[in-house]
């Protein structure tokens, strides 16, 4: 899990675990992480995470946010960074990172795909040679001398071996498998009716930067919608999605910035 530590003139004041998807920060007491100061807005900014990435966004505040000396509207943050605001200081800390690093590898080695390679084939035994078989069982009999010549035997006619005939392999069953199922978004009003939007990245933000925006992310469990921005929340089927993530239904009617679209999976 990551976390903020909170802090100012480099004196300790606290650390926040971003363990909600939604964390703000601000002057007013409501907020997760309050900080009294009026150089600070009400609702200063705030850090979004879903899964393990998050992304830290200013609400237009006042005086701005800075990630690294840097100023910002909206951030995905990485282990390391610095959040300025007014005097005070958040230091993003992923702990995959501070654990890769005990572990003496960097954190993009510790993000490969490790790679199992599968064990040496034991050698098979060279096949019986039948014939030498066959020669070393040979039973000499004692040799004797005939009494009265007798005419030689007709040479017996070579043995035939019937050599064994391997089975034929079995033919693989091949199973196709089924097509990912993916979702779309198509718009049922505006200028942009009728277009279509495919959601095949993890995360994708839609809406009106400064009016309303949100994020739809793809997770195993299927497509989940989320608020970052606006006073209003989205609506689905008409219902407000509330602070936290909703998730998204065949045929569901998203409300968005003044637009409508219909989310489908196909």
């Amino acid at each position: 899990m990551s976390k903020l530590i909170f802090s100012l003139d480099n004196a300790f004041l606290g650390d926040y675990p971003l363990d909600k998807e939604r964390i703000t920060i601000g002057r007013r007491p409501t907020n997760d992480i309050h900080i009294d100061n009026l150089a600070v807005s009400g609702e200063h900014a705030v850090v979004v995470t879903i899964g393990n990435d998050s992304f830290l966004e200013d609400i237009d505040s006042s005086n701005g946010t800075l990630v690294n000396g840097q100023p910002i509207k909206k951030h995905v943050l990485q282990h390391g960074d610095v959040i300025e605001i007014g005097r005070y200081q958040l230091k993003y800390v992923d702990e995959a990172a501070v654990n890769a690093a005990a572990m003496g590898s960097s954190p993009e080695d510790f993000e490969k795909t490790m790679i199992i390679r599968p064990s040496a084939m034991k050698p098979v035994a060279p096949a019986m040679d039948v014939a030498a078989s066959m020669q070393s069982t040979n039973v000499q009999m004692p040799h004797t001398i005939p009494t009265a010549p007798a005419p030689a035997p007709a040479p017996a006619p070579a043995p035939i071996v019937a050599e064994p005939v391997s089975p034929a392999p079995a033919a693989e069953t091949v199973t196709a498998e089924p097509a990912a199922i993916v979702g779309h978004l198509q718009v049922l009003n505006g200028s942009g009716m009728g277009k279509e939007l495919v959601l095949n990245k993890a995360l994708t933000t839609l809406g009106k930067p400064g009016v309303q925006v949100a994020v739809i992310t793809k997770r195993p469990q299927g497509y989940f919608i989320t608020h970052v921005e606006g006073q209003n929340h989205p609506l689905v089927n008409e219902k407000s999605v509330g602070a936290q993530a909703c998730p998204l239904n065949d045929h569901d009617v998203i409300e968005l910035a003044g637009v409508k679209m219909e989310f489908f999976l196909a």
